[in-house]
């Protein structure tokens, strides 16, 4: 099966959705679909288009707005959706990144695998319920990820089942309620343990560990989705959120909880400790002990121990060249906001407005080039994420290192192009390969896991000692001093309210560019706190002019942008379905 994850059979280029009309003709040279499920290779071609479900979120200026919308990033083109999203242009007439539609279509797609695939007599013969029960279980595995999906964007969704809605459905089969969050979580939740309970600890053939089977899913994968989906549970968006005491089905049923639950982080920090405790996973370290490197390879180090869920086919060398300057042959068209720039730690550890060590005056010569002090004395993960003016670049069209200029005339300035140009006078540098190498797409990693542990359990635990131990060791691997004892350590945050600060201070930081600040400053609501205005250096200027923060962009937004609107249509075919707030 070592191709069926990245290319589809002949059974899925007619769509999942036409198989019950394409099926009744049965030309000479095709199948049924009863005949599908009696057969293995095309029973494992219906599993591999469920997995075509899971999104490649590398597409982030035009198929998904988790960076260029939230206050880390800023896609520098208008014409994309990412622009109308900025400035609130979405109805639900016109859901901007609307996948509610494709989300079911794979939830559909692996009930009926999973209602379908027993009694596979090729497979029972060859392989034995061992085989099926692990395919079962992946599509299990993959439905829950799909309602997970549907949860984060949408709020509270229609859970279906195992009941399989027909292609030619009535209007009064389609009449089913959304559930409640904390019903919808309970039922994934469950959903995520049955697949656990089954799959591999590592993708495997017929028992047998492979690496031809990566990507497929694993123990590791169920457990950290279930971890992720439990922490959102407990955040002050979903938990005890009073301002949604209005949001009612039509029988009045609240979809929202009012009543602020302090067990429900613990069960987030149960279930992250969970997926630590498998001892599958370790944090990645350059071997050369580098810092700057270790940062720059955790995400394009293929298949690195840290790594628990990825997509192996996906649009991350059209991220490189998103990111590349034009000076090597890019579009820079992914520029990091000086809020996200102001975020990464100093060299100390401490934030850029407690640390001696920061300057916004005068120049450094750095190897021949006069660098900002800005940029100076900055933590490791600064360097391996943010391309500034005058740091150094070498990408396959060039010979040597050589500094990018963002000045409004320079080789990358507003000047040079009409449109090729970062409003912010930065460009991406994480996951961004010089020579544009395939990579796997990494959507779950032990990085992270660590910082939900630590959060959820300074929620309701907060003297625990692990939390100190779990921020100690990101902290650690970043290559900055860590809190605690010792000549270099900072001290320890006084109490439960700065050990959150300094918790979502390392979370913005390690996991920046990676597809969660959207949804942290929605589950924290802080999201109208920190977007509207960002800033940059000024990109109209040359010269020691241009290193002065101006708004670059404004990325706004109001409460009802805490979920998308389900469409309009959605809501005429199922009457159920209430709408969320403000749409």
């Amino acid at each position: 099966m070592k191709h069926t994850f990245i290319a589809l059979s002949f059974v899925m280029l007619i769509g999942f959705g036409s198989c019950k009309k394409f099926f009744d003709q049965v030309p000479n040279d095709q199948i049924t679909i009863d005949q599908v499920f009696q057969k293995k290779a095309a029973s494992q071609n219906f599993l591999a288009n469920v997995y075509s479900y899971v999104d490649d979120e590398s597409k982030q200026w035009t198929d998904f707005p988790w960076t260029g919308n939230s206050d880390e990033l800023d896609v520098t083109w208008s014409k994309y959706a990412t622009y109308d999203l900025a400035r609130l242009n979405m109805s639900a007439g016109n859901v901007l990144f609307n996948k509610w539609g494709e989300y079911y279509r794979g939830i559909r797609a692996a009930t009926y695998f999973i209602n379908h695939i027993d009694g596979n007599q090729e497979i029972l013969a060859l392989n034995g319920q061992q085989l099926i029960d692990q395919y079962k279980a992946e599509a299990r595995f993959l439905r829950a990820y799909y309602y997970f999906l549907l949860m984060r964007q949408f709020g509270p969704v229609v859970i279906i089942g195992e009941n399989e809605l027909p292609v030619d459905a009535t209007a009064a089969d389609l009449q089913l309620p959304r559930l409640p969050f904390d019903e919808c979580v309970d039922y994934v939740v469950k959903e995520l343990d049955m697949a656990a309970s089954v799959l591999p600890l590592v993708p495997e053939v017929n028992g047998t560990p492979s690496a031809s089977e990566a990507g497929r899913a694993t123990k590791g994968m169920a457990l950290a989705v279930k971890a992720r989906l439990l922490l959102y549970a407990a955040s002050p968006l979903y938990n005890g959120n009073k301002e949604y005491a209005n949001f009612k089905n039509p029988d009045g049923t609240p979809l929202i909880n009012q009543t602020y639950d302090e067990s429900k982080w613990k069960k987030a920090s149960d279930a992250a400790k969970a997926v630590i405790d498998l001892n599958q996973y370790s944090l990645f370290k350059d071997p050369g002990g580098d810092p700057v490197t270790t940062a720059s390879n955790i995400l394009l180090s293929p298949w690195n121990n840290e790594a628990i869920f990825v997509r192996k086919s996906n649009s991350l060398t059209d991220w490189d060249k998103n990111a590349f300057p034009r000076q090597g042959d890019g579009w820079c068209g992914l520029g990091p906001t000086q809020e996200m720039v102001d975020a990464y730690f100093m060299s100390d550890g401490k934030p850029i407005s407690e640390s001696p060590l920061y300057s916004e005056s005068g120049f450094t010569d750095v190897n021949g080039v006069s660098v900002y002090n800005m940029y100076r004395n900055r933590e490791p993960r600064f360097y391996a994420s943010i391309t500034y003016n005058n740091s150094l670049w070498m990408s396959g069209q060039m010979t040597a290192p050589k500094p990018i200029s963002f000045f409004v005339d320079g080789p990358n300035g507003k000047n040079g192009h009409p449109t090729d140009w970062t409003k912010t006078g930065y460009l991406i540098r994480k996951n961004v390969s010089w020579n544009q190498t395939a990579r796997p797409l990494v959507l779950f990693r032990l990085g992270e896991i660590y910082l939900n542990y630590a959060e959820a359990l300074n929620e309701y635990d907060p003297s625990n000692p692990d939390i100190l131990k779990y921020l100690n060791l990101i902290r650690e691997r970043a290559g900055i001093p860590q809190y605690g004892t010792g000549s270099n350590a900072l001290p320890v945050p006084a109490d439960q309210n700065e050990m959150r600060k300094k918790i979502w201070a390392e979370r913005r930081v390690e996991l920046a560019f990676e597809y969660h600040r959207w949804f942290d400053i929605r589950r924290w609501k802080i999201a109208g706190q920190v977007m509207g205005d960002l800033h940059g250096m000024d990109v109209n200027k040359t010269g020691n002019d241009f290193y002065h923060r101006v708004v670059a962009t404004s990325h706004l937004f109001k409460n009802a942008f805490y979920w998308f609107p389900i469409e309009q249509y959605e809501l005429d075919r199922a009457r159920m379905i209430v709408q969320n707030p403000g749409w």
